[in-house]
């Protein structure tokens, strides 16, 4: 990798970090960065995104060490439009497989374990579903945002538990529902990006709050303190409390990150579709 002429910083809420791209060993030119996870040995797994018409049959999931070298690419025939992805607290991966209509289900090492969804079957009961979110709790929540404007809700086995949302701008209605997050205190976070909010639910779907001030939300994470990331197409880093208060902003990415994650160091990851890479911010001493 190339050195950057200077080490570029950016801020949130007092604290510094340090920006590193493209980081890690990724195929670059062999698929779009869509998204990115870690688990909870901080491994972090890259989602790359192809067009099942025109490009060879190649892995969709990268898993990189900490320090960024590649220890595994799997996926290839298994997925057809990797959009999102989460690592849930098992161990499992979850991948969103948007225009097949499903999400796919693998362990770690990228044994395919199960899917939920009829794939290629829009309404059955996904229509172009945009993220997944695996909850403390167990529960797993599906944004269904680019042909639906809705939420459903899996058992950790699979079963379905519900569905709430529909097209609008009221409270618990949606237009493009297309991150979605569990905090750890209870709460469903979906970033309704035509909307430019980004909406908070009870586990069961009661809408409780519409945090604004974005533009075009894409993804959102929570930090192990409870703050809340939120990437825009500005494009921002937002930093928030828990309650949704703003705390701070930052311009890590130049077009928009598609997808956020933070380890358990506290580095933050934001998957870049243009041009096509993964970055990294890396705490700083005070």
């Amino acid at each position: 990798m190339t050195m950057p002429r200077e080490t570029l910083c950016v801020g949130l809420a007092g604290a510094r970090y340090a920006i590193e791209r493209p980081w890690g060993d990724i195929p670059l030119g062999r698929g779009l960065v869509s998204d990115v996870a870690c688990d909870a040995r901080d491994h972090v797994f890259v989602l790359l995104r192809h067009d099942a018409y025109v490009d060879p049959d190649l892995p969709s999931v990268v898993e990189l060490a900490p320090d960024g070298t590649r220890l595994a690419a799997w996926g290839a025939g298994e997925i057809a439009d990797g959009h999102m992805l989460t690592c849930a607290p098992d161990g499992r991966v979850f991948v969103v497989d948007r225009d097949a209509h499903q999400i796919v289900v693998f362990d770690a090492k990228g044994a395919r374990l199960g899917a939920i969804g009829d794939r290629h079957v829009p309404q059955a009961p996904f229509n172009h579903p945009s993220s997944v979110a695996v909850a403390p709790w167990g529960d797993i929540y599906v944004a269904d945002g680019y042909g639906a404007a809705r939420v459903h809700r899996f058992s950790a086995t699979l079963a379905p538990l519900g569905v709430w949302g529909t097209p609008g701008q009221r409270g618990g209605e949606f237009a493009t529902p297309h991150g979605i997050w569990a905090t750890a205190d209870g709460r469903v976070l979906v970033t309704d990006r035509e909307n430019d909010r980004v909406q908070v639910f009870s586990p069961e779907g009661t809408h409780l709050a519409s945090w604004r001030g974005f533009s075009r939300p894409m993804d959102v994470c929570a930090d192990p303190a409870g703050r809340i990331l939120v990437t825009d197409q500005v494009p921002r880093l937002h930093l928030l409390a828990a309650d949704g208060a703003p705390l701070g902003l930052c311009r890590p990415v130049l077009n928009g990150g598609h997808g956020v994650w933070m380890d358990g160091a506290g580095r933050i990851y934001l998957a870049e579709l243009s041009p096509s890479r993964l970055t990294r911010l890396v705490p700083q001493p005070a």
